[in-house]
């Protein structure tokens, strides 16, 4: 994905929304919209920002992952296996 198709100054923005938000959603790329001759803002359709967001919670929980096992916070998978197996029983 090369950015520098994708940028935009804010009057074109404006005068264009409708067929930007089309593209967007038709290309799933994002646009750099710039104001001054300067980039100040990303948009991006709503899938690819959900993807987005997702990808970032899934590596937020690796790294708190490794943090803990890092921190030596961890327990054998056979122990987890038979406390769950152990509540099943008990249930």
């Amino acid at each position: 994905m090369k950015l520098s198709s994708q940028i935009k100054p804010i009057s074109y923005f404006k005068a264009n929304a409708a067929e930007v938000v089309r593209q967007l959603a038709e290309r799933r790329e994002p646009m750099v919209i710039t104001q001054n001759g300067e980039a100040t803002a990303v948009i991006q359709d709503i899938a690819s920002y959900e993807a987005t967001q997702e990808t970032l919670a899934l590596l937020k929980i690796l790294a708190l992952g490794n943090r803990q096992i890092e921190a030596g916070n961890v327990v054998p998978a056979a122990t987890v296996i038979e406390r769950l197996r152990g509540r099943k029983a008990a249930a």
